[in-house]
């Protein structure tokens, strides 16, 4: 299938405008059962309970009678089932669609058949689940952008639930830009019309994509890059009497200006242009920012007088001008508040639910855990943020440990001890945000 999505790849490359007819065969079970291979074994199971061991009890049976009911178009997906996971630090939760396991093995192959077509398409602009593209690379060309001395502004944008307000008659037509199979529109629109379970009752969905479905990131890419990146990119940079850039990754969208007057039309501009495609700006969470870059410039108030922020949160992380070394102005960055006490508690509940595991497979895990945020968190600017939660965690681990028994197990000497035989990671910077030698044709 490889071989077949490059070609795929390379004519979409090449011919922008065509539309690709023949697509459904390459949903065969040799793709299935690759699909099957790449599925995590971690994965929950949907309204039919299958997991992937289960699943591969029959694999061959399994796969040949789904591929069959493909051909005769009988296949049809089952509701998703929805839960609603807890906000660490909140007392709001987000909903969560868990398809069936087969499935799951059907949007697993049609998403890769959709990136091979769209990769070409997609700006440089949008970052969310795309190859190659993760957090850091778009925090990377942001501050590229914001570095230009000429961008003042920023328009921190917000869609409330985006991904439960997908227009499907929208999404269908823009499909229907590079996609002229019916197979394969019919089998978008009836995972689009497959319904949900919760709590034992059916509904119907009108619209929306459930996050967690393979298929939904690369949907929501698609929505998104005719809604608002193709309109920014052809329409409002053209139109702006300064410079204007965006980053989007997902529905996290970031937009930079050059003039506050150009800030100012575009949040107008794009409240009525996400409305006609069924979407809403949360305009509690959606600001403009003042960048300050000048000492007396702005003076940090609006046109009323008022006191404005000049500091937004993008992907975790406050964004703020500061200062570097030499007093010079730059945009700097550290942990968001929000994200910072969420992934504490986290800690926290974890750390209370696994305190009687065996010391060493305890600390092992904790340790696996403060890597990956100090990897995902540990970049330029953010050392003190990184460093101050590592403490907090060891205070947490110090007075949950103390609790496994009636009788303290450490004194603060014994456990600095302790923490020599399994030292904790120590804060460091895994990722430069600014490189010299960056550069993308977008921001130049």
């Amino acid at each position: 299938m490889e071989t077949k999505l490059t070609r795929i790849a390379e004519a979409a490359r090449m011919r922008p405008n065509e539309k690709f007819t023949s697509l459904a065969h390459l949903i065969n079970e040799e793709t299935i059962k690759e699909c099957h291979r790449e599925m995590s074994r971690n994965k929950a199971s949907g309204v039919d309970e299958v997991t992937k061991e289960e699943y591969e009890l029959n694999l061959e049976s399994n796969v040949k009678d789904l591929i069959n009911r493909m051909k005769r178009q009988a296949y049809k997906p089952q509701p998703v089932r929805r839960v609603h996971i807890p906000k660490p630090g909140s007392d709001k939760k987000r909903p969560l669609g868990i398809p069936a396991y087969e499935d799951k093995l059907v949007q697993s192959a049609l998403a890769k058949i959709l990136n091979a077509i769209y990769e070409q398409d997609f700006l440089e602009c949008s970052f969310g689940f795309r190859p190659g593209r993760g957090c850091h690379d778009a925090m990377k060309i942001l501050d590229k952008i914001l570095d230009k001395r000429e961008i003042r502004y920023v328009v921190d944008a917000d869609i409330r639930s985006f991904f439960d307000h997908v227009d499907h008659e929208w999404l269908m037509k823009f499909l229907q830009h590079r996609i002229a199979d019916p197979n394969i529109l019919r089998l978008v629109a009836r995972f689009l019309r497959s319904g949900i379970i919760e709590a034992g009752a059916e509904y119907d969905t009108p619209e929306g994509t459930p996050q967690g479905g393979c298929c939904s990131p690369i949907l929501g890419n698609l929505y998104l890059h005719y809604v608002l990146d193709l309109w920014f990119e052809k329409r409002v940079r053209k139109d702006c009497r300064g410079r204007a850039y965006m980053v989007r990754y997902a529905d996290d969208t970031v937009f930079c200006f050059q003039h506050k007057e150009d800030a100012k039309e575009f949040y107008s501009q794009m409240i009525e242009r996400l409305g006609q495609f069924n979407l809403e700006v949360a305009e509690e969470k959606t600001k403009i920012i003042s960048l300050n870059k000048e000492k007396d410039e702005d003076n940090g108030k609006d046109g009323g007088g008022s006191k404005q922020t000049n500091s937004f949160d993008f992907l975790g992380f406050t964004h703020y001008m500061g200062e570097d070394k030499n007093g010079a102005k730059r945009i700097k960055r550290k942990t968001s508040k929000k994200k910072y006490r969420a992934s504490l508690l986290r800690c926290k509940e974890w750390i209370q639910r696994n305190r009687h595991m065996p010391t060493k497979d305890f600390m092992k895990k904790m340790n696996i855990k403060l890597q990956g945020y100090c990897r995902y968190y540990g970049i330029t600017d953010n050392h003190n943020a990184v460093s101050n939660f590592i403490d907090e965690v060891k205070k947490l681990i110090f007075k949950w440990l103390n609790r496994r028994s009636q009788r303290r197990s450490f004194s603060w000497d014994k456990y600095n001890l302790f923490l020599k035989k399994y030292p904790l990671p120590r804060a460091k910077n895994y990722v430069r945000i600014f490189e010299l030698g960056m550069g993308s044709s977008y921001v130049l």
